[in-house]
């Protein structure tokens, strides 16, 4: 299969895309993280809370700040953010190093208090990756890159039902690519393959 003719060759000779080809941030957690597999609550949780504060926004910007998001919700603890009061929102409508958006704070607390309830049917990590698909995308392009899935579209549905929110289908797709449910990295890139979920380069 021909490697894609859109990736960036870095200094160490190594093919990403242009995403993650220039700044440091992205080119260090493209390397390292995207894709990786996740399969712990506290991890799936972190992941859809960040993912929901992305929408609209770039995940530069996301990843910048993590370490104040961390620190803002007690490092994505969901027992502790479960408990946070309209004191602790007003808290962190205030804290200039997280993204101020209250239907997304009210939202990962939500979250937090959904994740709880899921413990009695064997947990969040457990429930997302219930909808993993049979197959991969193999993406010749960024282009080729699909944005939702049908599985996508339905843990979306399921998670909603369950009460969670700010769990669109395209931000669900957006975090199964993140914790290595589905592979997209473009075919040539050294990432390819690498979470060992899909252990195949072009597996279909």
């Amino acid at each position: 299969m021909p490697a894609a003719d859109n990736l960036v060759i870095g200094d160490d000779g190594l093919s990403r895309p242009p995403w993650a080809a220039v700044d440091p941030l992205l080119r260090d957690y493209y390397d390292t993280e995207w894709g990786m597999p996740i399969r712990d609550e506290q991890g799936v949780y972190e992941r859809i809370s960040l993912e929901g504060f992305q929408a609209g926004l770039s995940w530069a910007t996301i990843l910048r700040k993590r370490p104040a998001f961390r620190v803002a919700f007690a490092g994505f603890d969901p027992e502790a953010v479960a408990r946070f009061t309209e004191d602790d929102v007003q808290r962190l409508l205030q804290d200039a190093g997280i993204v101020r958006n209250r239907l997304k704070i009210k939202a990962t607390i939500t979250n937090a208090q959904a994740t709880l309830r899921l413990r009695d049917e064997g947990g969040l990590a457990e429930f997302v990756w219930s909808f993993q698909p049979e197959s991969t995308p193999v993406p010749l392009s960024h282009a080729d890159v699909p944005t939702q899935s049908p599985e996508s579209i339905a843990l979306s549905k399921a998670l909603r039902k369950k009460g969670f929110a700010f769990v669109g289908p395209t931000t669900m797709f957006a975090l199964m690519e993140a914790i290595g449910m589905v592979d997209t990295h473009v075919v040539g890139s050294h990432r390819r393959g690498s979470s060992g979920v899909w252990p195949q380069p072009g597996t279909r």
